[in-house]
């Protein structure tokens, strides 16, 4: 995502993490990449917005040889289509903003730790030597496995303050009991917009992570067993006059997030991903005619309806 790639490249090189990137279609692009000084290896099940379904096993074998943890944003499947740690992830994040809370009505996140990390293990002084903050207790000795994120809570969440708010956990509480029944309907929804544009006159390519060309073989190997029918989180196309096609929708909104009940449409270039340079845009999958579609809960008819007219009108 946009903001993940300005955080790791501006933010975090302000306080002096360092941070490489890398193609994760092939995993030994990550065992290239790491040094004596590494920390973690950070992925998304699915990609923003290119589509990648990376291969969490794999990378995650990587990751444990060297005694660095795997981290994973899953924020595009949710545990509903995929579990992490059940690959070999150390730690899941997620954007609760979207699917999750499901209705676009709330900002939050989560961190989740399996639990089963050997922090003891690596290269962590912060978790292994004597803490200033806690009277020079140390994490690891009197937490075990757990240390990483209890001082998560303890120190980051009590220092930086990030900490939602107890009406949008309530929101977000609310949106995640409906999860599954709603996580059917996006992906039924999904699976049959993709194939209607894939075959659309207008519609000169769609990137859907659960049909050629994506990469079948990482979706069925990541994917919960029953639950591989399709998934359109994001479906990406370039499209002819591409830009034009958001101004010309009456049920899609348009809107930056995504996972929400409602169908939303968004030109990436000019907007989520309008402060990257070019080069970096085309590394991230983002070209100038491509268009972002998000595929909420609404009767399938009218979805279509409404791209069909959007995409005729947009060649005006």
């Amino acid at each position: 995502m946009a903001g993940t790639y300005t955080q790791f490249d501006v933010s975090f090189r302000k306080m002096g993490i360092q941070v490489t990137f890398v193609e994760p279609d092939d995993p030994e692009n990550f065992r290239k990449a790491i040094t004596p000084k590494t920390k973690c290896l950070y992925g998304e099940t699915i990609s923003n917005p290119r589509g990648n379904v990376l291969d969490i096993e794999a990378v995650a074998a990587i990751a444990h040889e060297r005694k660095i943890p795997l981290v994973i944003d899953n924020t595009f499947a949710t545990p509903y289509l995929c579990r992490p740690i059940d690959f070999g992830a150390d730690i899941v994040v997620h954007s609760l903003t979207k699917f999750m809370g499901g209705h676009g009505n709330s900002i939050g996140g989560i961190l989740v730790d399996s639990g089963r990390f050997a922090w003891a293990e690596g290269n962590f002084p912060q978790l292994t030597e004597p803490s200033p903050a806690y009277h020079g207790m140390r994490y690891v000795e009197t937490f075990g496995d757990l240390a990483y994120i209890v001082r998560a809570r303890v120190e980051g969440l009590r220092d930086m303050g990030t900490c939602i708010s107890p009406f949008n956990s309530f929101l977000i509480l609310q949106g995640i009991e409906t999860l599954g029944l709603r996580m059917e309907r996006h992906v039924a929804n999904a699976l049959a917009v993709a194939k209607h544009l894939e075959s659309h006159k207008l519609v000169k390519w769609v990137k859907y992570p659960s049909l050629p060309p994506a990469r079948i073989t990482n979706w069925r190997k990541s994917m919960c067993q029953g639950r591989r029918r399709g998934l359109l989180l994001r479906d990406s196309g370039r499209l002819r006059r591409g830009p034009r096609v958001h101004r010309h929708v009456k049920l899609f909104s348009h809107l930056a997030n995504v996972g929400d009940a409602r169908s939303l449409v968004i030109h990436p270039s000019s907007t989520t991903h309008q402060q990257l340079k070019a080069a970096e845009q085309e590394a991230a999958g983002v070209t100038p005619d491509m268009v972002r579609i998000s595929i909420g809960l609404e009767d399938l008819d009218d979805i279509l309806w409404d791209l069909d007219q959007a995409l005729e009108k947009s060649q005006g």
